[in-house]
C-alpha cells in the first residue's frame, strides 16, 4: 500500500505521518508514505525529524498546485490523505489569494490527478468553520454551509469539489471536519501555543473582544485518530465530524492556561475583536462515533498540561518561527 500525505510537514499532518510510520495505525503498518510538502512559513522538515530515514518515509518538497508533480507522485498511491491548506484566518484576512489558490485550486488539482490515476480513497481534511456559526446545540454534517472568513470559505469551496467529484465521477472521496485542534508541533500564530511561548517568554497574551467565543477542544492525536478510521472504513461519499467533546470560552481556555503557567490575569492583554469573528462551533460527533468507532480519548486537562510541557521543553523549536513570523509582520 501506499499512502500519499499532502502538507505532511505542517502541524497536523506531520502529526499523522509520525504516527503512521511508527505503527499506530496497524492496518497500514506496512504503507510506504510519500509526504508531499511546499514548507511555507507554517511547514518545516523538523517536525518529521523524529522518522526522518524511515524507509517507508518519501519526503517531497512540491506544490500541490504543481499538476505534473502531482500526477507524477500519485502513480501508485492508494490512499491520498489531503491536510495542505492555508489555515489561519487572521492571515486570510489580511489577504485571501493564496488561501484560494491553496485551499481551492491545490484541492481541485489533487482530486484530478487522484481520479486520473484510480486512486481507491481520498479523505479530504477540512474544518467545522465551513459551517459559520452556531448559538445553541451542534451541527450535523449535513447543516448548510456558511462560511464566515476568506479560510473558511476557501475549505468550503474544496470541500464541494470533494463531492462534486464524488458526485460526477465516482472518485471515492471523503470528507472530515475537525473542531480546534491543540497539541506539540503547532505553529506559534495559533491561540494555544501563542499563549503558552508569550508567557514562557513574560510577555502579555492578547485576548480577542470579550473573550466569550467558545470552541470544542480536540487534541491533535484525537483528530489524527479519526483521520485514519475514516481512511481506513468511511463510506464514500460521506462526511465526518470529528470533535474533542470540550467546549470552552477563550476566557476559560485562557485561564487553564494562566493557570499551568503559574501567571496571573495581569499577563492578559484584551485587544480588539477579529472581523467577522464566529461566536460558537460545535460539531455533532454522533455519526462518526456510529459508524466508525471514533472517540476523543485525550481529556483537556491533560492534554492541555502536556502541550505546554512540549513548548517549555522544545524551546529551539519554536523560537526561530515565531521571530521569523514577527519580521514578517505576521
Amino acid at each position: 500500500m501506499r499512502v500519499l500525505v499532502t502538507g505532511g510537514a505542517g502541524f497536523i499532518g506531520s502529526h499523522y505521518v509520525r504516527q503512521l510510520v511508527g505503527g499506530a495505525y496497524p492496518a497500514y503498518a506496512d504503507a510506504e508514505v510519500v509526504v508531499l510538502d511546499k514548507l511555507t512559513y507554517a511547514g518545516c522538515e523538523a517536525n518529521l525529524a523524529p522518522v526522518s530515514g524511515h524507509p517507508r518515509l518519501r519526503f517531497v518538497r512540491g506544490d500541490i498546485c504543481d499538476a505534473a508533480l502531482v500526477s507524477d507522485l500519485m502513480r501508485g498511491v492508494d490512499v491520498v490523505v489531503h491536510f495542505a491548506a492555508e489555515s489561519h484566518v487572521d492571515r486570510s484576512i489580511l489577504g485571501a489569494a493564496e488561501f484560494v489558490t491553496t485551499n481551492v485550486v491545490g484541492t481541485q488539482v489533487l482530486l484530478q490527478c487522484a481520479l486520473d490515476a484510480g486512486v481507491g480513497r481520498f479523505v479530504q481534511v477540512s474544518t467545522d468553520e465551513v459551517y459559520g456559526s452556531i448559538e445553541h446545540g451542534s451541527w450535523p454534517e449535513e447543516h448548510p454551509l456558511q462560511p464566515n472568513s476568506p479560510y473558511s470559505a476557501s475549505k468550503a469551496s474544496g470541500d464541494l469539489l470533494a463531492r462534486a467529484y464524488f458526485r460526477t465521477h465516482g472518485l471515492p472521496v471523503c470528507v472530515t471536519r475537525c473542531s480546534n485542534n491543540y497539541g506539540p508541533y503547532q505553529f506559534p500564530e495559533k491561540v494555544i501555543p501563542l499563549f503558552v511561548t508569550n508567557l514562557i517568554e513574560g510577555r502579555k497574551v492578547p485576548l480577542y473582544g470579550d473573550g466569550l467565543n467558545v470552541r470544542d477542544w480536540l487534541h491533535v492525536d484525537d483528530h489524527c485518530r479519526g483521520v485514519q478510521l475514516v481512511a481506513e472504513k468511511g463510506r464514500p461519499g460521506e462526511v465526518y465530524n470529528i470533535g474533542g467533546g470540550t467546549e470552552l470560552t477563550n476566557r476559560e481556555l485562557t485561564a487553564r492556561l494562566l493557570d499551568i503557567m503559574g501567571a496571573g490575569w495581569s499577563m492578559v492583554e484584551p485587544v480588539p475583536d477579529r472581523k467577522g469573528h464566529d461566536r460558537r462551533y460545535s460539531v455533532d460527533i454522533t455519526k462518526i462515533t456510529n459508524e466508525l468507532g471514533y472517540a476523543p480519548r485525550v481529556p483537556i486537562d491533560a492534554g492541555l498540561a502536556d502541550t505546554v510541557r512540549w513548548y517549555r521543553e522544545n524551546r529551539s523549536w519554536w523560537e526561530p518561527l515565531k521571530h521569523r513570523a514577527t519580521l514578517a509582520g505576521s
